[in-house]
């Protein structure tokens, strides 16, 4: 492993943004974050190609707005394709956890992925994944 040292400028409100970014997630100092922020975006971006992938997306919503949970499987029935399971799992009487199994390229989860997310209402939503080819 080799280190290089450079300068980098960032103008005042990028620096102060870093500077939360680093006290928000209890990094040690800003080059640990920048580093952080550097191998996530190179990983997310070999995730935008046709490797076979397997995992799940997690979604977080409230099951009272009804049309949140038509509106998820609207867009399941686009992606049956990839989908091979779906759960839900009511937290308490606002919450639901929605769960599904997915394995395809990594471009069409992550597309699915996007469309579940974009649905209003969503509290939280990820997409995880690992290579199965």
């Amino acid at each position: 492993m080799s280190l290089k040292r450079f300068g980098v400028s960032l103008e005042d409100n990028l620096l102060d943004s870093l500077d939360q970014y680093v006290n928000d997630n209890g990094f040690a100092n800003r080059s640990q974050a920048i580093r952080f922020l550097i191998e996530k975006n190179v990983a997310e971006q070999k995730w935008q190609c046709n490797h076979i992938v397997a995992g799940t997306i997690i979604i977080m919503y409230d099951q009272e707005k009804k049309s949140i949970a038509s509106k998820i499987v609207s867009i399941e029935q686009d992606y049956q394709d990839v989908i091979l399971s779906s759960s839900q799992y009511y937290i308490n009487k606002h919450f639901c956890l929605h769960i599904e199994t997915v394995m395809g390229t990594a471009q069409r989860l992550t597309a699915l992925s996007d469309k579940l997310t974009a649905i209003k209402g969503i509290k939280h939503s990820k997409l995880v994944m690992s290579r199965a080819d």
